[in-house]
């Protein structure tokens, strides 16, 4: 096969086996909107119109098992769910035929014509097939209706009725059996009981465009269904939830973040090769606007994927969900809601199809691999394509960050650390300063500090100030001069040995000395003193949005979030910047969140490396410092233009934050689903904070 593009080749090593067209094949008919099928070694798609062609991806001679019975074209089809027997269904204006694929194969071997059991005829126009898992019953969806026929009997179990547009897709609940989810081109979906034919949930229109696809997740027991104009929606399924929106998400502008990462990583050469989905050049001065339809949504488990082919994704995060659209394929997890990787066919100029009409996934257990089977959106190709996940993994993502970075001090203090010079300089002075006064700004930040003896305060009016926790005594008092614009974010470090704040696009590192002694004569004379021991500024010089810092044990780690949408990591300890995550959010980020525990519980280490951030409408995100990677998504509470506060629970297992809808949402790390919603205020919840010793939480308004 010939070489993609420079989009898969920046990485190195030979990739031209990120996907290879195993068959090709040509049709009278044009097969476009058509359901087609896979299995693990077989594709079925209809052959000029009434045929229906079985391809068997081990057979070497690549023969075509034809089957005849229909009369007219064939427009869904669908394989069962066990291997032996392995059976299939396919439907047309006429028929719908039942196939045993071991019978039909040992009549063409005696020279006999295989035949099929008819299940029903003349239903109306057939556009979905779908057997339960014990391949006891079919759903078929002809029209706005959906007959359950026996397969066996091959009688009607139940016709449901309640769509008002056709049915584009249905699926069986893998957990609970007799339950049917449906959607449909009344833009909605509904949840059946089909052994009593009676409707449990009926959603509200979700889109202006039609539902095409459909998915259930069993693992997070979650439903995925994707529209006309590339929108994917999100659904709980868990018993309670009572099919709550967990997401909403954009294929087009998560496809422009993937490949903005990707340009700004470095991993594409130019910004021509990134591959942004939102434009397409006609001509000189001439673009268009590109949608993806999500055709098709099948399951990708990346935990089959030896780790070393997976880059940095981690073990826990590698539940994943195909995406077939008219001009790819895309790897999304649903953890994170975030583009894992991203297969465009005009990338790849061996490939037939450049734009499908219909297409069918299906992963490969024994090699790893992944069958996709399309059809072409204009004339008559069907292509069947072995893509290899670990290397269009690979190939896009990032495998280090270039060192090892660590929230808990792994390391000394070298030599050369700001951190090293703060704390030898370090000098007492004898002397009390006691004075009230208040901001004339509103304040920024308050910050205990790790003793509780002091509370830090910065505010608008570019003064910082240390008070006396046993009262209003001010004991140290950093004025206007000191920095150039007002001070964000200000808060005790390195446990209680610094102060660090962030004016402007830079943050500085203060070590101060609070002087303790009562001087009644001398009480208006301020002794506390400190002093600048390095400032440190942004890539790109842009104003700071956020701040943060562990305060509780030794941590050399700084987190820094702009207006340029970036969080970027310093490493204090060599005192330059480590990292930068680009396009962290839609919007700047206004807080970010670390898991620092409390010094009543105890964490694994490697937890401490997690934090949040979150903006305004864009939820809140989990991301792991050691591989710079978003690890879930978090976006249930209703956040369009104020910024509301975030919190980790001491046991590092909750998240919490504030919403507009005066509510206070909690999250579990291992859902994307919020837990609970807890009620009182009457007005947006701003902040929110867990009692270090006992599982309680406070929020304020």
């Amino acid at each position: 096969m010939e070489n993609p593009q420079d989009i898969f080749s920046s990485n190195g090593g030979c990739l031209i086996d990120i996907v290879i067209e195993k068959y090709l094949v040509e049709s009278k008919e044009s097969v476009s909107h058509v359901q087609l099928a896979c299995s693990m070694q077989d594709c079925a798609f209809p052959l000029d119109g009434t045929e229906l062609c079985i391809w068997n991806t081990e057979d070497p001679s690549h023969q075509l098992l034809i089957l005849r019975g229909h009369h007219q074209p064939i427009t869904a089809m669908a394989f069962g769910n066990k291997v032996n027997p392995l059976l299939i269904c396919s439907a047309s204006l006429d028929y719908v035929i039942m196939w045993n694929l071991e019978e039909c194969r040992e009549k063409v071997l005696q020279g006999l014509v295989p035949r099929g059991t008819v299940m029903g005829s003349l239903l109306g126009k057939v556009l979905c097939l779908q057997l339960s898992p014990d391949d006891h019953v079919v759903a078929v969806c002809a029209g706005n209706k959906i007959f359950m026929l026996d397969i066996e009997t091959q009688a009607v179990q139940a016709k449901l009725h309640g769509h008002l547009g056709p049915v584009t897709a249905v699926e069986f609940c893998p957990w609970r059996a007799g339950i049917l989810i449906s959607v449909s081109e009344d833009r909605g979906f509904k949840v059946w009981d089909h052994c009593t034919g009676s409707l449990i949930y009926s959603s509200s229109v979700l889109s202006a465009y039609p539902l095409l696809s459909l998915f259930i997740d069993a693992e997070s027991r979650q439903l995925v269904t994707g529209c006309a104009d590339g929108q994917l929606w999100i659904f709980s399924l868990m018993d309670g939830h009572h099919y709550r929106r967990v997401a909403r998400v954009d294929l087009r502008k998560k496809t422009e973040t993937f490949s903005t990462r990707r340009v700004k990583s470095g991993l594409c050469s130019q910004p021509e090769e990134s591959h942004l989905p939102s434009t397409s050049a006609l001509g000189k001065g001439e673009q268009v606007e590109v949608t993806f339809p999500v055709l098709r949504l099948a399951p990708c488990d990346l935990s089959l994927i030896p780790n070393s082919a997976c880059g940095c994704l981690s073990s826990e995060n590698t539940q994943c969900v195909w995406i077939g659209s008219s001009v790819g394929l895309f790897v999304f997890n649903l953890a994170n809601l975030e583009v894992e990787a991203a297969l465009y066919y005009k990338d790849f100029q061996s490939l037939s199809i450049l734009l499908a009409g219909s297409c069918a996934l299906r992963n490969r257990t024994a090699d790893r691999k992944a069958l996709c089977l399309l059809a072409s959106l204009f004339g008559g190709k069907i292509a069947v394509l072995e893509i290899n996940p670990a290397a269009l993994v690979r190939a896009q993502q990032c495998h280090s960050v270039g060192q090892s970075l660590s929230v808990p001090a792994s390391f000394c203090v070298l030599p050369t650390s700001p951190l090293y010079l703060g704390i030898a300089k370090e000098k007492s002075t004898k002397a009390a300063s006691q004075q009230r006064c208040g901001h004339d700004g509103a304040v920024n930040a308050v910050c205990w500090s790790q003793d509780r003896r002091w509370l830090l305060s910065a505010a608008q009016d570019g003064t910082l100030r240390v008070w006396s926790a046993r009262g209003a005594e001010l004991a140290l008092l950093l004025g206007k001069d000191m920095f150039s614009k007002p001070i964000q974010s200000a808060q005790f470090y390195y446990i209680d040995a610094f102060i660090l704040l962030s004016s402007g696009p830079e943050f500085q590192l203060l070590k101060y000395h609070i002087d303790t002694c009562k001087d009644e004569i001398k009480r208006y004379k301020q002794k506390s003193k400190s002093k600048l021991i390095c400032r440190l500024s942004m890539t790109g010089a842009v104003d700071m949005t956020s701040l943060s810092a562990v305060n509780d044990f030794y941590s050399h780690i700084v987190l820094t979030a702009g207006r340029n949408r970036t969080v970027e990591v310093f490493d204090l300890n060599a005192g330059c910047s480590a990292a930068v995550i680009a396009e962290a959010h839609s919007r700047p980020v206004h807080q970010i969140c670390q898991n620092k525990g409390s010094s009543f519980t105890t964490q694994q280490p490697q937890a401490y490396n997690l934090f949040l951030t979150t903006a305004i409408g864009d939820g809140m995100r989990l991301w792991d410092l050691r591989t710079l990677r978003c690890e879930r998504h978090f976006e249930g509470h209703p956040t369009r233009g104020y910024p509301c506060g975030i919190a980790f629970s001491p046991c590092g297992r909750f998240a919490a934050c504030g919403a507009e809808d005066r509510h206070a949402y909690v999250y579990e790390m291992g859902s994307s689903t919020y837990s609970h919603r807890l009620a009182g205020h009457t007005d947006t919840v701003t902040g929110v904070a867990f009692n270090p010793s006992a599982p309680q939480m406070t929020w304020t308004f």
